[in-house]
């Protein structure tokens, strides 16, 4: 059997409610019930008489039609609690979006893997003991998660010791999903990875090879070099430990820090969980502009996705696609308790905190940032909040070939403008 895991109280109490939750699951099922994370609300689909708040209509329009700096610009408004677009310009209009591209590849990765998908690493052994030796393999099995780094290695020569094997005289096994580290998908700039920090897991499998072994060696563990060596997991082995991590620490820093390297790892397990023979990014690319397509039923040919962290300044998505996204989450109990979490707090946390450091608006808004300065001015928000009736608006605004700073002003007066602060 494995043994479970977690670096965290909070990851125990994690992994405690998931047992409730699938034992649960069990007997719902049992009764011929069924949920999952793409379960819309019970009142989706229905119709309703709830109207939209005619002052932030008003509202909008006065901000659409105030003078502006030059500029590509969009943005559009709607009304989650009546179902209804509220007010929009330019809404359809795709251009450069940087990272609130990563909205699409957050919610779509959860739509596949779900919202209690966990990245697993583990600990398998073959042969039999014999006193306090193993007579046998190791097999040291990394799938993708992305926070594995140096440190967290030596949970596994650790769990080895408390199950009594002090030795073995097999193989160390190394069964890697990436042999070679991440390189720069098309259109991202030279620079763009240098400043990224990927985990171990993709760094390429020489240096997660002269990792393990050094965690293995620290441990007590006589071990030569050629006893460490690659391949698969032989059908004989049994499992001895497992750490899972769960996929809400790559949301968060993800949504809330605007983290590339969580943004392009979540894309290598799609493409994983989908082909994994395959060319992991094309995979995961393929899936959001398939979900895009299929389960937002947008299909207009100038939506470009080219990767899943938004450094491409070729992608190119719409204030309207942003929006059906958010619409989707919101609409995915599972999924949007997620969203509400994870994405940025207004003049609290990540992204947002010093963007809309405005007292008038801390608290107010949780969105997801998107700005690059190369070649010009990019910047984009997107996000929910509460209007001033206390109906719930998904929102997104976006600005191209403008000062990012001109930008931002922008974002800031239509904030105040949904939430009714403005002259508070």
């Amino acid at each position: 059997m494995y043994t479970y895991i977690t670096r965290t109280e909070r990851e125990r109490r994690i992994y405690k409610g998931l047992f409730s939750l699938a034992l649960a699951l069990i007997l719902f099922a049992s009764c011929g019930g069924k949920k999952d994370d793409n379960a819309k609300t019970a009142t989706q689909g229905k119709e309703n008489n709830i109207p939209v708040d005619t002052a932030l209509q008003s509202r909008l329009k006065e901000f659409a039609a105030a003078p502006r700096c030059k500029g590509l610009f969009g943005f559009y408004v709607y009304d989650l609690t009546a179902d209804k677009p509220v007010y929009g310009e330019g809404q359809k209009v795709t251009m450069s979006s940087a990272s609130c591209l990563k909205l699409i590849t957050g919610v779509a990765g959860l739509h596949l893997l779900g919202t209690n998908y966990l990245y697993p690493t583990s600990i398998w052994t073959t042969g039999s003991m014999k006193g306090d030796t193993l007579q046998g393999n190791v097999i040291f099995k990394a799938q993708l998660d992305p926070q594995l780094n140096e440190p967290d290695l030596k949970m596994f020569p650790q769990a080895l010791k408390k199950k009594g094997v002090k030795q073995f005289n097999g193989k160390l096994v190394l069964d890697l999903v990436l042999h070679k580290p991440v390189t720069s998908e098309q259109h991202w700039y030279p620079w763009d990875l240098s400043f990224s920090r990927y985990g171990i897991l993709y760094k390429g499998d020489q240096k997660v090879r002269k990792a393990v072994m050094t965690a293995f060696r620290q441990a007590g563990y006589q071990l030569a070099d050629s006893q460490v060596v690659y391949g698969g997991l032989p059908r004989r082995a049994k499992p001895l430990f497992r750490f899972g991590r769960p996929v809400d620490y790559v949301i968060k820093k993800m949504w809330k820090n605007s983290s590339n390297t969580q943004a392009t790892s979540l894309l290598y397990t799609i493409g994983y969980h989908l082909d994994k023979r395959g060319n992991l990014p094309a995979v995961g690319v393929n899936y959001l502009r398939g979900f895009v397509r299929d389960s937002l039923g947008l299909k207009d040919k100038h939506i470009v996705i080219h990767d899943g962290c938004g450094l491409c300044t070729h992608n190119h998505l719409s204030p309207e696609v942003l929006v059906a996204v958010l619409r989707y989450g919101y609409q995915r109990p599972a999924i949007y308790k997620k969203l509400h979490t994870w994405l940025a707090i207004s003049g609290v946390d990540g992204t947002l905190r010093a963007e809309l450091s405005d007292p008038k608006l801390r608290g107010l808004i949780r969105g997801k940032t998107g700005t690059l300065s190369h070649p010009f001015g990019i910047s984009s928000l997107a996000g929910y909040c509460k209007g001033a009736d206390g109906h719930t608006l998904a929102f997104a605004i976006m600005d191209n070939d403008m000062s990012v700073l001109d930008a931002r002003v922008l974002q800031k007066k239509l904030c105040l403008a949904m939430t009714g602060v403005a002259k508070k």
